[in-house]
Formats: C-alpha cells, structure tokens, sequence
C-alpha cells in the first residue's frame, strides 16, 4: 500500500521511474503473497519481510523524495504558468514564447547558459525547453517540452 501511495504522490507531468515503480509494487505484493502462504523455513520468512520492506517501503519512498528536486519543482511551475497563458489566451498548444515568459517571470531562464567552451545557447527554441532556476546558473535544469496543452517535466 505505501508502494502504491509513494507511486500516486508522485507529479503525473514527470516522466521518471514509472517501469521501476511498477516492478516495485509487483515484488512487494510477491513478497507479501510469499510471507503470508509459507510459514515453513524461518529463514525465508526473514527474506521475504526483508524484501517486503525493501520494494514496499524504502524503495517507493526514497523515488518519492528524489522526484522532485528544486530544479524539477522549478520547471513544474513554469509548465503550470505557460499552460495557464495559452489557456488565457484562448489557444490549444503552449508556444515556446509561452514557456520563455513564464520561466522569466519566475527568475529563471530557457535554454542552456552559454560558456567559452560552448557559446551556442540549446533548447531555448524547440521542445524539449531546456529550463533553468536562475538567469545565471547552468546546471542543474531540466527539459520541458508539451503536446497540445500536456506537460512532460524530465530531467536532461
């Protein structure tokens, strides 16, 4: 049960860990199912509760917490903000002009920080966004990108 509420408190819009996560439910419920039918060997009881608090609990839970860092948040409110402006504005798609302002107004900016080593700025003109918490800081982002008025926050 905690698998399964760790898996739903989990942002729809992030596109992370959903084969993991559905892997982990199944052998906690085989673990579950082995613990509860056989009573036989000690040994194995010890095994299967221990992997019943490995993919029932501690996995599902560390995902949980590790899903959202503060430059995933970030972007999620960005894609909120963009997907409210193109709503507003009565349109069915989120332009990348939708995106930009909406990371702007938050403090940040779209696409990657242009450096020496690398002048040309990526993802600031096509999905996938690459979206950044603050003006002048490079890593970490994260990748935006929509379908229609869909959101799909991920990690780049």
């Amino acid at each position: 049960m905690i698998a399964v509420a760790a898996g739903l408190a989990v942002d729809g819009r992030l596109d992370r860990h959903w084969v993991l996560r559905g892997v982990t439910v199944f052998l906690a419920i085989c673990c579950a199912a082995l613990l509860l039918t056989d009573q036989t060997r000690r040994l194995r009881q010890i095994v299967t509760a221990v992997g019943l608090a490995m993919f029932g609990l501690i996995i599902p839970v560390s995902q949980t917490a590790w899903s959202q860092p503060p430059e995933i948040k970030f972007a999620l409110q960005v894609a909120t903000d963009a997907k409210a402006a193109a709503q507003k504005a009565a349109r069915s798609t989120v332009a990348v002009a939708d995106v930009k302002a909406a990371a702007e107004a938050r403090g940040g900016a779209v696409g990657s920080l242009p450096t020496e080593k690398t002048p040309q700025v990526r993802g600031a003109d096509a999905y996938p966004l690459i979206v950044r918490a603050k003006r002048d800081q490079g890593r970490p982002w994260a990748c935006v990108s929509f379908k229609n008025l869909d959101a799909e926050v991920r990690s780049c």
